[in-house]
């Protein structure tokens, strides 16, 4: 099963290949190559390192309140 992660765009990479991004607390650096139109701010769906698609704002939020759900069930444990 795949899975993938909604986070939001804290900042590009210089190189603009690349965005630090940030879901629940925990960041990480991911490759922009597959999406357009990312900026700071933006919310992306993200799926082994990669971002897949962009997301708005109402559906981010939908999708991080499953995750938080889904943790504070036991589910998933620390994303």
């Amino acid at each position: 099963m795949c899975l993938a992660v909604p986070a939001k765009v804290l900042a590009i990479k210089p190189d603009g290949l690349h965005a630090e991004v940030e879901s629940q607390g925990v960041k990480a650096t991911v490759n922009l190559s597959l999406v357009e139109g990312c900026e700071p701010g933006s919310y992306v769906l993200v799926h082994a390192g990669h971002a897949i698609a962009i997301l708005d704002e109402v559906e981010a939020g939908i999708r991080l309140k499953l995750w938080k759900e889904l943790a504070d069930l036991g589910g998933m444990g620390e994303i």
